[in-house]
Formats: C-alpha cells, sequence, structure tokens
C-alpha cells in the first residue's frame, strides 16, 4: 500500500471494505479472507505467495511463464536439449555477473 502511495481509506475503498480492516491486517489482528486477497493481489499485481510471504519475487514474467507451459507439452527430447540451451545461457550469464561484481577484466 505505502509503495503504491495510497492511504488505508484508498486501499479500503477499491477492496470496498472498511479502513479498520486494512489497520487490522496491518498490524497482524487479522487476515485476510481469500476473496480479499485475491483483490489485493488483483489490485497490486502480485502473486499469492508474494502476499503470503512465500517468496522475494512480487510478479512472474508473463512471457517466460508461458514458455515454461510450452515447454511442459513437448517431448522429453526436445525439453532435454533446451535445458542445455538454456544451462549454458545461464552458466554464461553467472559467469559475467561473477566478473562484473569482482571487477575483474
Amino acid at each position: 500500500r505505502k509503495e503504491n502511495n495510497l492511504s488505508r481509506y484508498e486501499l479500503a475503498t477499491r477492496l470496498g471494505i472498511s479502513e479498520s480492516i486494512i489497520s487490522k491486517y496491518e498490524r497482524n489482528i487479522n487476515l485476510p479472507s481469500i476473496e480479499a486477497a485475491l483483490k489485493i493481489c488483483q489490485l497490486f499485481k502480485i502473486t499469492s505467495d508474494y502476499l503470503l510471504g512465500n517468496t522475494n519475487y512480487s510478479s512472474y514474467d508473463k512471457p517466460l511463464m508461458d514458455r515454461v507451459q510450452a515447454i511442459q507439452s513437448i517431448d522429453k527430447e526436445t525439453k532435454t536439449k533446451l535445458y542445455e540451451i538454456i544451462d549454458v545461457y545461464l552458466r554464461d550469464a553467472n559467469t559475467k555477473k561473477f566478473y562484473q561484481l569482482n571487477n575483474i577484466a
């Protein structure tokens, strides 16, 4: 709420609940219902895992997730080849990051 510059009143109005309920959520006195939690996720474009503290990532890269879903439906041999290609790029990216972080030319 604060990161999005919303007052408790503004958030409560958008969610269709009272300002005092928002205050109780923020003070960990009450937990939102499933419906309220879904509305919060939709409003802030965050995942339910993020809202529940189960991940550091507030959102997922939709194009990436579409690709992951497509990969799940292809044959095992093609998947293996894709994983090998992805692993090469990830290794290269991590190596580059390591060199940059350690100021190695």
